[in-house]
């Protein structure tokens, strides 16, 4: 079964035309703020129009991060840019929507902990809610072809031309109001400096090649002159002649894993989606693990710039500017590899607590009598749907059981806690060196 496939919903998302082209006035969006963002949307569109608010696990809008620990500050980040990003919502067809509307991408959020999951609750501004969430004009998109996309143009250009999809050619726009469109970036001086034959370059073409490899429809550029120069550009659309059938399953979460790694090798998230973009997620994750592995060796010298070397890496560049190393810097980098591998060994003996903790759950679990185990399966729909859980999930657990892989967890972690109580997945200190002690006569 092919990504595509597996990851599309049983509903797809209905994304009202005035939302495709959003023009950012503060900030610019981000390729993976754009994912989440139609994420949460999807998953608010389930719940229903009447509600205020909306709220769904954590680990169903992203994924590839430590939600105990300082990794929730990635997401967070995100967060306040939805919060905060002031952005005009418009239609790509000139004239075709009821309203013009400038506002932020959701009115607030929150994060709340309960029975040791992330629960992440948000809403939108009320001018906005009805036609997010129940729209009469939308482009219906594929949450899984969104979720294998990495370029923000990409993104943006399946959106739009997903809308006119029937009608084989998107509306005739001045090249510059495609520009903050694709880009995701706000107007600025810098932005109005760039000419035509770069945007298409850098932008335009890749994110073409982007849409015709990952979803299902082909699209062409139309330009149009005014005397020598470009002036106006369209694209032309058609339907690819065998498109994969969705499947009845959960929108895939946004992976922040790549993010997460750059961020502790101090490498900007822009920076990263820019080389994912250029490269592969797959590339830039091994040359992300060859640059740590290349910062704690520290030979033949430190890397002085961790961004130049990974671009240098993914480019097949080998010359890199090696300072000489000194005695000091040496001593320093030997510490920081020991604390490094220390809190790595602590982090494994965890990691086998938990999964032993884990076993011993499921055990007590498997050996209560059918009966009560279907109890147990009523209880935890009861507690899924006083959060508000995704209905796939709910269906899963009712149709295949607790111990389907996609509901397992929440099964353990609901018993866990009742038998338990809270922090039953947090070892102490003596239950570490009991994992200690066994791994260092084993080795």
């Amino acid at each position: 079964m092919n990504d595509v496939a597996h990851f599309a919903t049983l509903d797809p998302l209905k994304k009202p035309v005035n939302t495709l082209a959003i023009v950012p006035q503060n900030r610019k969006i981000t390729a993976l703020g754009r994912k989440a963002y139609n994420v949460m949307l999807n998953i608010a569109q389930s719940q229903g129009v009447e509600k205020e608010t909306y709220r769904a696990p954590l680990s169903e809008i992203v994924s590839g991060i430590d939600y105990g620990s300082n990794d929730m500050e990635l997401i967070k980040k995100h967060l306040r840019s939805m919060a905060s990003t002031i952005v005009e919502w418009q239609s790509p067809t000139t004239g075709e929507g009821s309203k013009w509307t400038v506002c932020t991408l959701i009115a607030h959020a929150e994060i709340l902990k309960e029975r040791n999951q992330n629960f992440l609750i948000w809403s939108y501004a009320q001018p906005l809610r009805q036609e997010l969430l129940s729209p009469a004009v939308f482009s219906k998109l594929s949450i899984g072809m969104l979720s294998q996309m990495h370029t923000h143009a990409g993104i943006v250009l399946y959106e739009i031309c997903t809308r006119y999809k029937n009608v084989g050619r998107t509306s005739r726009q001045h090249w510059r109001w495609w520009l903050p469109v694709l880009s995701g970036h706000p107007d600025s001086e810098r932005l109005a400096k760039i000419e035509y034959r770069f945007f298409k370059r850098d932008t335009i073409k890749p994110a073409i090649a982007e849409v015709c490899a990952i979803t299902d429809i082909e699209i062409e550029l139309v330009e149009y002159k005014d005397g020598k120069s470009i002036s106006e550009i369209q694209f032309n659309v058609k339907v690819k002649a065998q498109a994969p059938l969705p499947l009845k399953s959960p929108p895939k979460p946004v992976d922040l894993s790549i993010i997460k790694k750059a961020g502790e090798l101090n490498i900007s998230e822009e920076r990263v989606e820019d080389l994912v973009a250029k490269h592969s997620e797959e590339e830039v994750k091994q040359a992300l693990t060859e640059l740590e592995v290349r910062m704690l060796n520290a030979f033949p010298g430190p890397v002085r710039d961790p961004h130049r070397y990974l671009k240098a890496r993914l480019s097949g560049v080998q010359q890199q500017v090696e300072a000489p190393i000194s005695a000091e810097e040496a001593e320093t980098l030997s510490r920081t590899e020991t604390l490094k591998k220390q809190v790595e060994l602590k982090a494994s003996w965890r990691d086998e607590w938990l999964r032993r903790k884990k076993i011993e759950v499921v055990a007590s679990i498997q050996a209560f009598s059918e009966e009560r185990i279907r109890e147990l399966e009523a209880d935890l729909v009861g507690e899924l749907v006083a959060k508000n859980a995704h209905p796939s999930v709910i269906k899963r657990l009712q149709t295949n059981g607790w111990d389907h892989p996609l509901v397992r967890h929440l099964m353990i972690d609901y018993f866990a806690t009742a038998a338990l109580g809270e922090g039953w997945d947090q070892p102490s200190t003596e239950d570490l060196l009991d994992i200690a002690s066994e791994a260092a006569k084993v080795s």
